[in-house]
């Protein structure tokens, strides 16, 4: 069984999405999207650098888009499910046939722009600890005053709050911890810091009419499938003060049975976690075109077994 998976923001790089643009209709699609939300994602795919793709009402839309392309350039696949890390989760919404492209995309820079708004409030971050016990780590963190924002298995937490607080993690990791790397994230995603921008997201879900998923689709917000489209935007909205619980939707991976993972692009994240958390399981990152042979093989095994 194939489970087809979208990563979060972090994922992006300068240029990652230049060698897709040379794939026929990918460029046409891409300023299709950029009209569809006043934003150049052929520009910040290509010729923007770290910073302009870092500010959170850009790095959203771009991942989504990227995600959407990169699938696209696959053919017709049928995954046993989708999920998706953070804003990935509005990918697997399209790949599971709960909003179109454009439906997808608004809802995305609105997302952005409230997070990013919402992220301006106060200084804040987000810091991944490597190793070490999940409950000893998570009541350390709580009592730094930081929130488990990630908990993503395979031994890793990202811990999020303000700058002071991730300085004082670093200078006091918890018993087991390994490494604290500060990520490039523009503030402290899925804790209470994110509140403002629940009822901005709520407001433009309304505008939308969701149908319900024709592919199981897993939820961050507790592994769970959903199994209706209203739930689903239900989820995404409510996702962005909530901590993305990545451990729970690879444990969900197992009960259904997957056999392979897929992430598509900008991939690498998820596919790291799932080779240690998902062991046995196949798994494969699509970052450039020249993975989409590769991807293809992997969907022909997999996608119907």
């Amino acid at each position: 069984m194939l489970v087809l998976v979208a990563p979060g923001q972090g994922a992006q790089t300068p240029g990652f999405l230049t060698p897709w643009l040379d794939l026929p209709g990918v460029e046409d699609r891409l300023r299709a999207l950029s009209a569809a939300v006043d934003l150049d994602l052929v520009h910040y795919g290509t010729d923007a650098d770290a910073d302009e793709i870092r500010d959170t009402a850009v790095a959203q839309p771009l991942l989504v888009a990227a995600g959407l392309v990169s699938t696209a350039a696959l053919g017709d696949i049928s995954p046993g499910a989708v999920a998706g890390h953070s804003v990935g989760e509005i990918t697997a919404a399209v790949l599971a046939g709960v909003l179109d492209d454009t439906a997808a995309l608004t809802l995305v820079r609105k997302r952005g722009l409230a997070m990013a708004e919402a992220a301006a409030i106060t200084r804040t971050g987000m810091s991944a600890l490597l190793g070490g016990d999940p409950d000893t780590t998570v009541a350390h963190l709580e009592k730094l005053g930081l929130t488990p924002a990630n908990v993503n298995g395979a031994g890793q937490i990202v811990a999020a709050g303000t700058l002071e607080q991730l300085a004082a993690l670093e200078a006091d990791k918890p018993e087991g911890v390994r490494r604290v790397v500060a990520l490039k994230v523009a503030g402290a995603f899925h804790t209470r810091h994110m509140a403002p921008a629940v009822d901005t997201l709520a407001k433009a879900a309304q505008e939308l009419t969701p149908a319900d998923p024709r592919i199981t689709y897993v939820s961050n917000k507790d592994g769970q499938a959903v199994v209706t489209g209203a739930e689903v935007l239900e989820r995404l909205v409510g996702q962005v003060a909530n901590p993305v619980r990545w451990d729970l939707c690879m444990e969900t991976f197992k009960e259904l049975g997957v056999t392979a993972l897929l992430e598509v692009c900008p991939g690498g994240t998820l596919t790291g976690l799932a080779k240690r958390a998902l062991p046995g399981v196949k798994t494969l990152a699509l970052k450039t075109p020249d993975d989409l042979d590769a991807a293809r093989e992997l969907i022909a095994e997999h996608a119907n077994a």
